[in-house]
């Protein structure tokens, strides 16, 4: 098996190829390359590599212009530091995706899906859908809110985190007033800024000022404290833990 890496960051080129090394040591890693007009000439220059490692966040743009240069049939793995607009992207079509720095378990259960077959492709109607995921967005800044005879403007910055009941959204804000906000939990989750805000669970969209401190819970979930809100538990799930904690990290 023929790996290319395209990696921007020698350390976590550094990384790939170790652990590349360690579980599949029969696997080539035929070439290195660091950005999209590398990469470019590289796939012009010598024969396609049976898998691809590619970054999406390059030094000259998206890897995805690599797509819309070059003819691309094999299987390719992304890799990502924390992006909440490309994991919510990925997830959305399917695609497969290793946050980093990558781990060694995670590699692994790539390859098997690669030797099982079971990688899945990219087409150029997903590959658009990427590209419009990921590029940059306005993200909403306030509300304007029925209030008495008229209305009201709240900023997002004030709202410390937003939670369903009844299947009615609901804005907590930093004066501890509840204002009704009209929108669902998901079309909120689209005009937030993801650097700012988490979808925690299906109830809670949190505000990352507002976390206090996050403990492991059972099973492999975090329960986060909200400051100066202590009755309020917010549950991460197993599932979502790892992507909470780069977030967070980020």
């Amino acid at each position: 098996m023929r790996i290319l890496i395209v990696e921007d960051e020698k350390p976590n080129a550094d990384r790939i190829k170790r652990l590349v090394n360690e579980i599949r040591p029969h696997f080539e890693i035929v070439g290195v390359v660091e950005c999209i007009g590398d990469t470019i000439e590289w796939l012009s220059m010598n024969r396609p590599p049976d898998v691809m490692l590619m970054d999406i966040r390059l030094s000259d743009g998206l890897s995805f212009e690599i797509l819309e240069h070059r003819t691309i049939t094999c299987p390719i793995i992304f890799t990502t530091a924390y992006d909440e607009y490309a994991v919510r992207a990925f997830k959305h079509n399917s695609i497969d995706y290793l946050l980093k720095p990558v781990e060694k378990e995670e590699l692994a259960a790539a390859f098997h899906k690669l030797e099982s077959n079971d990688l899945p492709t990219l087409d150029q109607p997903t590959l658009a859908g990427l590209i419009n995921f990921l590029q940059p967005k306005n993200f909403r800044k306030r509300f304007l809110l029925p209030y008495r005879d008229g209305y009201r403007s709240v900023l997002v910055k004030d709202v410390v985190y937003f939670f369903s009941e009844w299947k009615v959204t609901h804005a907590k804000l930093a004066d501890d007033t509840e204002v009704v906000i009209p929108f669902t939990m998901e079309e909120l989750e689209q005009q937030l800024d993801p650097n700012a805000f988490f979808r925690a669970n299906r109830q809670y969209i949190i505000c990352v000022d507002a976390i206090g401190q996050v403990h492991n819970y059972f099973n492999g979930k975090l329960k986060v404290d909200l400051q100066n809100h202590p009755s309020v538990e917010v549950i991460i799930s197993r599932e979502k833990a790892p992507i909470f904690k780069n977030w967070l990290n980020y």
